[in-house]
């Protein structure tokens, strides 16, 4: 890597584009700032932009496509600066208006749901044009959001009559028997992740409102058993934890006009050490077949807090990159 200083000064036009661009306090700039090592001076609406000669031109791509996609009316939160470097870090040519003004679904409060990295982007182009597809990676990479937000769209779109919802039901070291209450009460918390992404989509009145009107189903996964799945968006959720019966069961309830995401991380399989993952054996037999994709994530497509990127790669390297269990 060069480490050739260099000084680079942008101006950006429009002063209040060039605010937005800024943040508050200029916050934005001191998020680049920290993630790039550079150092940035604000002149009105120029700034000047020193260090590294890699880290100026990836700070500088940076601020210019940003500017590019506020003159769009993009609404830029101080997150989008850090996802966006990682784009660009990982890919410098990649153009990040392909990706942020990607509209997957405007939320109840008005919030415009996006991809924000490029294998957010592939997920959200592989359900679109495939009637199956697996999400496989680890937590907080927006596997199960996004296919609900998809699921939420297609079903305001009239693309599908129905939404469900479902999860294999697997005691991850609690037991269910010993939790007050009938079946349905005792696996709700399981359940409890998909409530709260309807909720936020749609907003409590509206979800809970679709969910008595049977539109919207949750239920645990044995529940399906027996059904065709005509004409719904359906969602597998910590699908790591089904058996190869499970997922069977699972992929040929799928009916005409009907489209399915199986979502998982196969790091994080509950079931005992005698059964084999559902998942891990569908993405070994099924990645030739037609109209089925498998989109993978990684800890650099974590979109939770950035401690959550560091932890997920300290466990990586405990790890020692062992396969995961149940392969």
């Amino acid at each position: 890597m060069t480490t050739t200083q260099l000084s680079r000064d942008l101006v950006f036009p429009d002063n209040n584009f060039a605010g937005i661009l800024y943040g508050e306090l200029n916050k934005n700039l001191h998020l680049v700032e920290q993630n790039t090592g550079v150092t940035i001076h604000v002149r009105g609406n120029g700034i000047n932009i020193t260090g590294l000669e890699h880290e100026v031109l990836l700070t500088t791509d940076l601020l210019e496509q940003f500017y590019k996609l506020i003159q769009k009316d993009f609404k830029v939160y101080s997150s989008d600066f850090a996802f966006g470097l990682r784009v660009l870090e990982a890919t410098p040519k990649a153009e990040l208006a392909k990706i942020f003004l990607d509209k997957v679904y405007i939320t109840a409060q008005n919030r415009i749901i996006s991809p924000k990295t490029q294998n957010q982007k592939k997920y959200i182009d592989a359900i679109r044009n495939n009637d199956i597809v697996f999400g496989i990676g680890p937590a907080g990479t927006g596997k199960t959001y996004l296919a609900v937000a998809m699921a939420v769209s297609a079903l305001t779109m009239g693309q599908v009559r129905s939404i469900i919802l479902t999860r294999p039901a697997v005691e991850a070291g609690e037991k269910l028997g010993f939790l007050p209450g009938d079946i349905a009460q005792k696996v709700n918390p399981y359940l409890r992740p998909l409530y709260d992404a309807l909720s936020d989509m749609l907003g409590p009145e509206k979800s809970s409102d679709y969910i008595e009107q049977g539109i919207i189903e949750i239920a645990p996964l044995a529940f399906m058993r027996g059904r065709t799945l005509s004409n719904a968006f359906i969602i597998l959720d910590e699908a790591q934890n089904t058996t190869r019966d499970q997922m069977k069961m699972f992929l040929t309830r799928i009916g005409f006009d009907s489209m399915a995401v199986i979502t998982g991380d196969v790091t994080q399989v509950d079931l005992p050490r005698s059964e084999q993952s559902g998942l891990l054996h569908a993405k070994r037999i099924l990645t030739k077949i037609s109209g089925l994709e498998f989109c993978s994530f990684s800890k650099h497509d974590v979109v939770r807090h950035p401690l959550v990127q560091k932890i997920i790669g300290a466990y990586e390297k405990q790890s020692g990159a062992r396969t995961p269990r149940n392969l």
